[in-house]
């Protein structure tokens, strides 16, 4: 059976379905053959501090369900108006696919994809900014 195979430096911690995992001193690898399975790496995760622009609000709310420090059910309704903000702005037809895919993956409960393809917005996004901020 194949699956996903991480590599993990040092001390470097993983959120699988969950569960944080750290691993010891040296490098290791180990496999997720479990498919689907929900994985971000800490070191990728949106800090509290960190999600101050609207589109890292928004997937900040998806890291936390994901998490387990937010209730899918107080988060949803909180999801969606985001992504619908969101469409008002990213009017691009890559961005407007990537809301939809999103916003689809929160009304399924699959928050996982909700986040990655959000995520995939915040270079746009932080183009944008710089773009305005000039």
């Amino acid at each position: 059976m194949s699956g996903l195979i991480l590599k993990l430096a040092p001390h470097e911690r993983v959120l699988i379905n969950g569960a944080v995992i750290e691993n010891g001193d040296r490098r290791s690898r180990f496999s997720i053959v479990t498919r689907n399975a929900n994985i971000l790496r800490l070191r990728d995760a949106i800090h509290p501090e960190n999600a101050s622009s609207p589109v890292s609000r928004v997937c900040y709310i998806a890291q936390l369900v994901l998490s387990g420090d937010a209730d899918p059910k107080d988060a949803e309704p909180q999801l969606l108006r985001g992504i619908e903000q969101l469409s008002q702005v990213l009017t691009d037809e890559d961005s407007r696919q990537l809301l939809s895919r999103a916003s689809q993956a929160v009304i399924d409960g699959d928050y996982y994809p909700a986040m990655r393809h959000l995520r995939a917005l915040l270079p746009r996004e932080q183009r944008l900014m710089g773009v305005t901020r000039q």
